[in-house]
């Protein structure tokens, strides 16, 4: 199901559902943290899920433990954090890659490990190897052996567009030198409105793709959609994060 018929489908359910659903939105919506100020279009006039919306259900293996994990697995009980990339990235991946293992530390030394999931996803599983994410993992500073960090591989390409693009709404596409060059990375950007995608000279980069980092509340819906018009520092993504835990103590 793509992104636009998920979200009609869920917009009927809840005109069906109406009242029964209220007694689990916080006493001012669904969310802790307020609209983002720095948002210029709406919710619902983005691909991707956004402020106040609920995170898609998608269930992809998580090759570093043997399993697979749907992403509504964790609601009632875990705060979730998702980001879309690829491990021979140069430019943007690694980031944002460290910046979920910047949370793992944190939650680590502060005692909350258990109230989070951290789900990375690849879009590029030809070449992303469960070897491959485990090292790409603890070279950005995550620990993929823990069970709040869950690096999700679609078993193909076509899974992952599926996934990725089609469900999450982040652009991705290859470039015509897909597989010839591993080693080469992003190198500009293009922004389009109100989402920022990262670029790569076309002529050594494998993928175009759109930056996404989505905090998701225990309740399942999205509390910051963070693109590329506004990527956040880890100490940004931890006093965020923290707002939303302190909210459903």
């Amino acid at each position: 199901m793509d992104r636009r018929s998920y979200l009609r489908s869920t917009a009927a359910v809840g005109s069906i559902l109406g009242a029964g659903c209220l007694s689990t939105f916080r006493d001012s919506g669904p969310t802790v943290l307020d609209k983002p100020e720095w948002r210029r279009a709406e919710s619902e006039a983005l691909s991707f899920p956004a402020f106040e919306q609920q995170l898609p259900e998608v269930t992809l293996p998580s090759p570093l433990h043997n399993r697979e994990v749907t992403t509504t697995e964790f609601d009632s009980e875990r705060h979730v954090l998702l980001t879309f990339v690829f491990t021979r990235c140069m430019g943007p991946c690694p980031v944002l890659t460290s910046n979920l293992a910047q949370i793992q530390v944190d939650a680590t030394e502060n005692g909350y490990g258990d109230e989070i999931a951290l789900l990375p996803i690849t879009f590029d599983p030809q070449f992303d190897t469960a070897e491959r994410l485990r090292t790409f993992s603890a070279d950005r500073g995550a620990d993929p052996a823990a069970d709040n960090w869950q690096f999700l591989r679609p078993p193909s390409f076509d899974r992952a567009i599926d996934v990725v693009n089609g469900t999450f709404g982040v652009g991705v596409e290859k470039t015509e030198t897909y597989d010839q060059d591993p080693r080469k990375g992003h190198s500009d950007t293009q922004t389009d409105g109100d989402q920022q995608s990262t670029g790569h000279d076309g002529s050594n980069a494998p993928f175009v793709h759109v930056v996404l980092t989505l905090l998701v509340n225990r309740d399942g819906y999205v509390e910051r959609a963070y693109d590329g018009s506004n990527t956040p520092t880890p100490a940004a993504l931890i006093g965020d994060l923290e707002t939303v835990r302190n909210g459903f103590d």
